[in-house]
């Protein structure tokens, strides 16, 4: 049976629709982006603290994505996983940190695990910090320096030393 050409437009038309229907249905869809530590519960739930050292944790879980810099220390797992919407900001799906903290000896003390609840929200002031020293204006911080460095009498290159040499 041959097909007519009436029918082969209309085929066309059909299909150009789907197509165009699957593009606009998946531009509807949300941006998933993870970053950060995987978890594994196998490996995160293999830690035992008294047991594992340094060493056998980095050996199980890999490095860790930060480690304290004061106090005790602790090496910390992080995981984020965000969701964005076309035209819209990235709101955060799933937030995870394992805290593995270790005694003196680098054996581990505590294993504990965070989520979204343990977030805290902060807001900075914006407008400006605080410095210690003069208030100067835009002015004099411009040309505040003009004539000082190693200008004669300073000590600096081109002007007399300490001793007036």
């Amino acid at each position: 049976m041959q097909s007519t050409p009436r029918f082969k437009v209309s085929r066309l038309a059909v299909l150009a629709a789907m197509s165009s229907a699957a593009l606009l249905a998946g531009g509807c869809t949300a941006i998933r982006d993870h970053r950060g530590y995987l978890f594994d519960p196998a490996l995160t739930d293999a830690i035992q603290p008294g047991v594992d050292n340094r060493q056998s944790v980095e050996g199980t879980l890999g490095h860790p994505s930060f480690a304290s810099q004061y106090g005790p220390p602790v090496y910390y797992y992080v995981s984020s996983t965000t969701e964005q919407r076309v035209f819209g900001v990235p709101q955060t799906e799933e937030h995870r940190v394992l805290k593995v903290a270790f005694d003196d000896s680098g054996t581990v003390t505590s294993v504990t695990q965070g989520g979204i609840d343990d977030v805290r929200d902060i807001s900075p002031d914006g407008d400006e910090t605080e410095t210690m020293g003069r208030d100067r204006s835009f002015i004099e911080d411009l040309f505040g320096n003009i004539g000082t460095v190693g200008g004669v009498g300073t000590g600096g290159p081109g002007g007399p030393g300490p001793n007036g040499s």
